[in-house]
């Protein structure tokens, strides 16, 4: 493998890894952000700072359980790419 599939290979591998570890966070903020929003037009109350703090929280939540596997999965990709150039450039 060159150095050209290899780097296409690492960017291709790094795309697909953010969004899979920014997905819980996103559908958290996405879900709560709707539960909020259905809150707000049932009740008629339209303060705009409600919506903002359960989302906060909610994804404060999500990063603090999700955190070690995020961890682990970034020291993985880390190793696999370093370990990858040097395969590379022998």
């Amino acid at each position: 493998m060159g150095v050209e599939d290899f780097i296409v290979q690492v960017t291709n591998e790094a795309i697909l890894l953010t969004v899979v570890i920014s997905m819980p966070s996103i559908a958290v903020s996405l879900f709560l952000g709707l539960i909020v929003a259905l809150f707000q037009a049932t009740t008629q109350i339209q303060e705009q700072t409600l919506s903002f703090v359960p989302k906060m929280i909610g994804v404060f939540a999500i990063l603090a359980a999700t955190g070690p596997w995020v961890g682990v999965t970034m020291v993985r990709f880390a190793q696999h790419c370093l370990g990858g150039f040097v395969e590379v450039i022998h």
